[in-house]
This record gives structure tokens, C-alpha cells and sequence, in this order.
């Protein structure tokens, strides 16, 4: 090896466009400008009122509420049109994509970004289900991404609990995006969308992380549970991708269940939907569920897709705009049963995917079934190749680590730019 070669940055070759895309939500992000403080307000009202649960007000002290499934409604438009407002009158399929698409939602890693050591935060995702948590006038509530409720509950956040001190002003509320774990009934904070009425959806990570880990604090919330505090609120702890804080995130020992790392740039507005400003990564030493399993908790001799039937046929991701992996033609459709909308399962053949310069070009799929109408979207492009990537050329942590440097090389070019 040339000795020029020694200190060249680690780069795997492209199978997607997920860096090209990252580079344009960045430029999109600073061209919008949302009204970010009604957008929150329509939020966290429609948290508070989603009609999954009694309508008859609640005493805060009695055991949080099942979950319930809603009835099953037939598609009337696209999901993403529906005004916020009316979020509170949708069921079944119509109320678990709305609410779904609410939560910002990581792609996974197919390849390594530019810059990552210098433009990306990561820490370890705690393993639980993910939800928004939001408290005003006086109770907390939490919906899982289905929109069901999860708990019921006073808490030590904003307006969260029925004291002396809380504000009965509709404008006092907040709303974070947390994740539950179940064994120690703790509410793990990884970002803030508002605190006390004022909305951070246009604020950098950077700002967020920064505010949300100095006022969560502040708040009390992160004490043990109380009578007007019902669940522990916990920070994840959060470090910049240098050498240091990617080996922290990946073997640090954390008081929760890790399920991966995520990776945030720093620069990242809060987006909802899919980004590729947030990403997810797994491997077996970092995680219990690397590979999709089956509803048994196995993990099946072929990899499986969920993809929805669209009204020609073609069969989409969940990404926008869509990938199409493939079509299936009327008389099939028809056998079938199956209707535009649909979600349908398919395992991935020996022919598996075929990328030529950087894009699927192909994808030998075999039909399974429709899937449970519990389930709001099909999967992203990033997470079929991602599950491909595993069984066939994972990308591995030594592979990001390679692409960050040794600390000696950051070291170096620390001075190198000082000087």
C-alpha cells in the first residue's frame, strides 16, 4: 500500500442516493418556513383528544388505560392532506397512518455519511415502544405511533399534573418524542418537538438536544416516580460521532436495553416522516432484533418486504415519493382479493435485489399475503436494503470507524487545520 494510502478516508461504494438526499432535505429545511408554533399546538391537541379511549374524563389515579384497537375504515384520499385538525375524527388504517407520519422517523444506514464525524450526533436507542408524550392542563398523556394511548398520568413536566402551580392555560404544554422501556417503566426522552407552548420544529438538533438536556432537568421530571409524578423521565446520553463517542455509544454500558445506534445531524430540523437526516444502525452486539423476525419471533429462511398495492398495480415503499419494487397485473389482483392501498407481504427469491449504478434495478419477489390491518406503512427503501445488506455484505461498526479515522488521524488534522 502507497503510503498516501494510509490516511485515505474509508469509503464503501454506493448502493442508493441516500447521500444525495440527505444534501436536499438539508437545503429544503432552510428554504421552508412552517408555521411551526400551530403546527405543534395542532399536535398536541389532537394527542390529548384522539378517539381510541372513553371521552368521559379520567381520575389521575387510576391504572393507565389498554390499549385499543379501532375499527377498520375504508381510505378516502391521501393521508398526508388530511388537515391536522381533523386528525381527532379519523379511525382504523386512516388514524394509525396519520399519526404515524407525526413522528419523525430515521432511514437506516446504507452507507456512511460525509462528514460524520463532524456533522452527526449518536448514541444508543433504548429498546421500548416509541411515542409522543405531551402534558397540558393538568394531565400527561402518551400515544404510541398508532396512535393508541399508552398511559394516562400526572408528571412533573409543564402543565403535566393537577398542582398548586400548574398553569391552566392552554398555551403551557409540551411534546416529546420518547421511547417506553417496559422492565424499568421509564420514559427515555431522545427529542424535543416543544416546551412550555414554544415549538422547536425549526430548530437544529444541535439547539434541541442542548435545551431539552438543561429544561428536562430543571422540570424535576427526570426524578423518581411521585404522587404528582407518575413515570421517571430519563436523557439518553448523546455524543458527538467522533472516534471516542461512536465506541461510548456502541460498548458503553446504558441503564436500558440498546436497540441500536442512531445517528442525528447536527443541522437537522424536526421533520416528520421519513428523513435521511436521522439514521439507524444495527448490528448483533448492539441489538436483540438485527434481522426481521416472523410473528413468532423467528427470523424466517427468507427475507420478507411488506410493500403497498397501489391503483395500477405497482408496488411502492413508504418512502416520498415512493420506490416501485414491482407490479403485479389485474387477474392476479383480482385472485387475490387485493385492493389499492393494501399492504402485502413478499419474501425476497434466490434473484434477491439487483442495484446497477447506485439504484435498485430489480427485485425477484414471491407473493406471501396481505398483512395485519394493525400495520400503518410499508417499509422504506433503506430498510429492504438495509435487511438485505445484513444476510448478504452488512455494513459493519469497523466500517464506521474506518470512515471517521483513527484519534491520532483527527488529532492530526485538528492541527493541521489550527494551522
Amino acid at each position: 500500500m502507497a503510503p498516501h494510502d494510509i490516511r485515505r478516508p474509508f469509503k464503501r461504494a454506493a448502493i442508493s442516493d441516500q447521500q444525495k438526499r440527505r444534501e436536499l432535505s438539508l437545503q429544503r429545511q432552510a428554504q421552508n418556513r412552517t408555521e411551526a408554533q400551530l403546527q405543534a399546538r395542532r399536535l398536541a391537541s389532537s394527542i390529548l383528544s384522539f378517539p381510541n379511549h372513553n371521552s368521559d374524563p379520567q381520575p389521575l389515579d387510576l391504572v393507565p388505560e389498554p390499549i385499543v384497537e379501532e375499527p377498520e375504515t375504508d381510505a378516502t384520499g391521501d393521508i398526508s392532506e388530511i388537515d391536522i385538525r381533523h386528525a381527532a375524527r379519523l379511525k382504523g388504517s386512516e388514524a394509525r397512518r396519520w399519526f404515524a407520519s407525526q413522528l419523525m422517523l430515521p432511514e437506516w444506514m446504507i452507507d456512511v455519511p460525509d462528514r460524520l464525524n463532524e456533522d452527526w450526533y449518536v448514541f444508543a436507542r433504548p429498546a421500548g415502544k416509541r411515542c409522543f408524550v405531551v402534558s397540558s392542563n393538568g394531565t400527561t398523556v402518551s400515544r404510541l405511533r398508532n396512535g393508541s394511548l399508552l398511559h394516562r398520568f400526572p408528571s412533573a413536566l409543564p402543565n403535566g399534573a393537577r398542582t398548586r402551580e400548574s398553569s391552566r392555560s392552554g398555551q403551557s404544554y409540551c411534546i416529546l418524542d420518547c421511547i417506553f422501556h417496559e422492565s424499568d417503566q421509564t420514559y427515555y426522552v431522545i427529542d424535543m418537538v416543544c416546551w412550555a407552548g414554544i415549538s422547536f420544529y425549526e430548530c437544529t438538533a444541535e439547539f434541541r438536544f442542548f435545551w431539552m438536556n438543561s429544561k428536562l432537568v430543571e422540570s424535576g421530571a427526570c426524578v423518581g416516580p411521585s404522587t404528582y409524578h407518575r413515570y421517571r423521565f430519563s436523557l439518553v446520553p448523546v455524543y458527538s460521532c467522533d472516534h471516542e463517542g461512536l465506541q461510548t455509544a456502541y460498548t458503553g454500558a446504558v441503564p436500558y436495553l440498546k436497540d441500536g445506534l442512531l445517528f442525528y445531524n447536527k443541522h437537522a430540523h424536526y421533520q416528520t416522516g421519513n428523513t435521511p437526516l436521522v439514521l439507524v444502525w444495527k448490528d448483533e452486539s448492539c441489538s436483540q432484533y438485527v434481522i426481521d423476525t416472523d410473528n413468532k419471533g423467528q427470523v424466517p429462511n427468507q427475507q420478507q418486504v411488506v410493500l403497498e398495492l397501489q391503483d395500477n398495480g405497482q408496488l411502492v415503499t413508504s418512502d416520498d415519493p415512493p420506490v416501485v419494487l414491482g407490479c403485479l397485473n389485474a387477474t392476479f389482483i383480482q385472485e387475490t382479493g387485493l385492493q389499492s392501498g393494501n399492504l402485502v407481504r413478499f419474501a425476497v427469491n434466490d434473484g434477491g435485489l439487483t442495484f446497477v449504478d447506485g439504484k435498485l434495478e430489480k427485485a425477484d419477489l414471491h407473493y406471501i399475503g396481505k398483512v395485519h390491518r394493525a400495520r400503518a406503512f410499508a417499509d422504506s427503501y433503506s430498510k429492504i436494503v438495509f435487511q438485505y445488506m445484513v444476510r448478504h455484505s452488512p455494513l459493519r461498526i469497523e466500517h464506521l470507524f474506518a470512515s471517521i479515522g483513527s484519534p491520532s488521524e483527527q488529532e492530526s488534522n485538528e492541527v493541521e487545520m489550527v494551522g
